[in-house]
């Protein structure tokens, strides 16, 4: 059996794919790899459009071969010639079951229906297509096998629940709450002085006099002129040009009651104006291309994200972390950040940390990308690892940080229903919330998630550091059971089985620990 396989997303260029909305399944396709090749020939391809020159090439063979996917199913070509399955990692209890945007390929039931067969990540995701598709679809429930990967960390590292001291190393830069001096008073506008209330007087626009008037007249009049004159890729209403005159050149004129007279009868031209985006203040943003370090000790909570994920619900994971150690200064949470754009939510991240000043506790903020042996740091670092998600398709990184011995806070929902009790972990409450499938340009509600107990999380952050100060032989029980927790859930044996009776007896291919690459994975 030939398995070829696809990502977006490949070893090349996942350092500059961090926070995209399907990066996660690079490293999906990544832990599956070995499973596949112990079956068959493994092919990892750089394009969908070879993938049918392939298949074509091991059947003259006599060799069969399926195409496996690992993007979302409106993403995957419908046209192959090669059998195809689609890898999905999906969140919500229900998937995309009509079409929008005149693009039939968002319905879900449509593009698994011509593959007739799926993999999911997670029990929820099997239950929501067996809720679209039938009880009968066949859907292998996969998760990726990643325990064996963190053997050497476990070899090397006994978990402890109070961190004696750990470096950890970053090619990027680190925000650290202990250095940032941050407060609350800072957010607080300054009064202007008397020199920027004069440079603010003088940049306002001149009174509308009648020649003033006539010159925003004759400026709207010489644009529609030379808009008449270009060739457009679509129709522009030029009525735009009407609607910034009447707002910049006669509005002040018309009273309210005729300005609303007006807006209901030529709502193009009087209705209101467009509301500008406020763009992000600049900020000095630190250098990110050398490599950086800070030192933690004392009871340490990770947690991975990226926080223009919405699912993440992040503010609440930094919020209850603050109030419950407001006055404890050896707790310290590490925000391991996947978003390659810095300017895209450090002034958000960094107001909400003002907001919370003052606290005792400490908040280090990891920017950048962490190569194997500077996870494995992190690993070793951690005491808890933090998970306060609305919904998961997996949580690769809390599984990780499981398979290294680290017991954790999380919910039980969505994907982590499959791994997540409180034997293992510290267990946030939640309760369901309506939603929107997140490509859904309509944004309708249409499915559920969850919303976390914010006091539940913050209960949990005081359960977890008196257990680490008080209890460390309950510590050790609970590291030992997401230890094997871990091994029983995604142990390369248990899900080498699955995967070979999913896709039945394989003929033996010759040299079936060969594998090509037209692309890194």
């Amino acid at each position: 059996m030939n398995f070829i396989l696809y990502s977006d997303v490949n070893d090349s260029s996942i350092s500059q794919s961090l926070g995209r909305p399907e990066y996660s399944y690079y490293f999906v396709l990544k832990a599956y790899r070995p499973v596949l090749e112990s079956l068959g020939r493994v092919h990892v391809v750089s394009s969908t459009a070879d993938v049918d020159a392939l298949y074509r090439q091991r059947l003259a063979a006599g060799e069969d071969s399926v195409f496996l996917s690992f993007t979302p199913p409106q993403k995957t070509p419908v046209d192959l010639q090669c059998p195809t399955i689609c890898v999905v990692a999906w969140e919500f209890d229900s998937i995309p079951d009509e079409s929008w945007d005149n693009d039939p390929r968002q319905d879900w039931t449509q593009m698994l229906a011509r593959q007739g067969r799926v993999i999911t990540l997670s029990s929820h995701t099997a239950r929501a297509i067996r809720r679209a598709m039938g009880e009968n679809f066949p859907v292998l429930v996969l998760p990726t096998p990643l325990w064996e990967q963190y053997a050497q960390v476990r070899q090397q590292h006994v978990p402890v629940p109070v961190n004696p001291g750990a470096t950890l190393a970053i090619k990027g830069c680190i925000f650290d709450t202990r250095t940032l001096e941050l407060s609350a008073d800072a957010l607080i506008p300054k009064p202007l002085t008397p020199e920027e209330q004069a440079a603010l007087e003088a940049a306002r626009p001149p009174p509308l006099t009648f020649k003033r008037r006539l010159v925003i007249a004759r400026h709207y009049l010489r644009l529609w002129a030379l808009d008449q004159g270009r060739e457009q890729a679509e129709p522009v209403p030029r009525v735009k040009f009407l609607h910034n005159w009447y707002w910049e050149g006669i509005r002040d004129l018309v009273s309210d009651n005729l300005h609303g007279w007006l807006e209901q009868r030529f709502a193009v031209v009087c209705g209101p104006q467009a509301v500008p985006v406020d763009e992000p203040l600049p900020v000095d943003l630190p250098d990110t291309t050398s490599v950086v370090q800070t030192h933690v000790d004392g009871v340490v909570y990770v947690s991975v994200f990226n926080p223009k994920d919405g699912r993440k619900n992040w503010h609440h994971l930094v919020t209850a972390f603050c109030w419950a150690f407001r006055q404890t200064s050896d707790a310290t949470l590490v925000l391991k950040i996947t978003q390659n754009d810095l300017a895209s939510y450090y002034n958000e991240l960094m107001t909400l940390l003002a907001q919370l000043t003052p606290f005792a506790c400490r908040v280090v903020v990891m920017h950048g990308y962490l190569d194997d042996a500077q996870y494995a740091g992190l690993y070793k670092a951690a005491s808890f690892y933090v998970n306060a998600s609305r919904c998961e398709g997996l949580c690769l990184p809390l599984m990780e940080f499981m398979s290294s011995g680290k017991p954790v806070i999380a919910p039980d929902h969505t994907a982590m229903e499959d791994y997540i009790d409180d034997a293992v972990a510290f267990v946030v409450k939640s309760s369901e919330e309506l939603t929107i499938w997140p490509q859904d340009t309509r944004i309708i509600y249409r499915t559920l998630r969850y919303r976390p107990d914010w006091g539940s999380l913050k209960n949990a952050y005081e359960q977890s550091y008196r257990m680490a100060k008080t209890q460390p032989q309950d510590y050790q029980r609970m590291s030992a059971a997401a230890v094997q927790r871990m091994h029983d859930y995604c142990a390369f044996a248990p899900v080498q089985k699955r995967m070979a009776d999913f896709f039945g007896p394989v003929a033996p291919v010759a040299d079936a620990a060969t594998v090509t690459d037209s692309a890194s994975c």
